[in-house]
């Protein structure tokens, strides 16, 4: 399984990273491939390529804001959370990217 993810919060300093961070350790820890974009302060950081979106089973947006570029991920299975979520319960987080890959 493959799941590519975008991370963002209000001012894009810490918890956008500190999302990024628990995703993929979580992912990682699963055996989950993963890939994730931040769009923080410094703008849009390891940013997901038309590859790498292509060759997801699902995109997971961890956000409190509207992200830039959404329209990319048209015709792809979107899971979208909050920031608090993933900083709370990543575990759970992933689980459900599971399920809704699984089906």
């Amino acid at each position: 399984m493959k799941i590519v993810a975008v991370t963002a919060c209000p001012t894009g300093i810490a918890h956008t990273y500190m999302a990024a961070e628990a995703i993929r350790k979580a992912a990682q820890k699963d055996n989950i491939g993963i890939k994730v974009e931040t769009q923080g302060a410094m703008g849009i950081e390891n940013q997901l390529s038309t590859q790498d979106i292509a060759g997801a089973d699902l995109v997971l947006i961890a956000s409190d804001i509207e992200i830039e570029h959404r329209a990319r991920f048209t015709g792809n299975k979107i899971h979208c959370v909050t920031i608090e979520e993933v900083l709370t319960d990543v575990e759970s987080v992933i689980e459900r990217c599971t399920t809704l890959v699984r089906g």
